[in-house]
């Protein structure tokens, strides 16, 4: 009705990963992981993904793909596509850690939501 303001969704999962690639192989990691994430990003039910490289340790990035539900993060998982487009991102990586986490607290704008 009108008047009435919808909030965007908020993710309450997120698929993250710590990434280690080969020495010298960091732009070819970037390159795949944008291609991977690009694709993530596609598929219903996720938001945003992210890719940052750690201030202290430079050779050391860490990832996050927000979702609505964890039902369409394991579905985006057990897609056909998705051993195969990960396979070409994890060819340029010597250590990857790999998790799922689940929102339990949110605070924005000084105040919890």
């Amino acid at each position: 009705s009108a008047g009435v303001r919808l909030e965007p969704t908020m993710p309450t999962v997120y698929t993250t990963g710590s990434w280690r690639p080969f020495s010298g192989q960091e732009e070819p990691f970037l390159e795949r992981w944008t291609e991977f994430a690009a694709w993530a990003s596609g598929f219903p039910g996720a938001g945003r993904a992210v890719l940052a490289r750690d201030v202290r340790d430079t050779a050391r990035f860490v990832s996050f793909i927000g979702w609505d539900t964890m039902q369409a993060m394991s579905e985006w998982k057990a897609s056909p596509e998705f051993k195969e487009r990960m396979g070409r991102v994890q060819q340029h990586i010597d250590k990857f850690a790999p998790t799922e986490i689940d929102v339990v607290a949110e605070c924005e704008d000084g105040r919890a939501l």
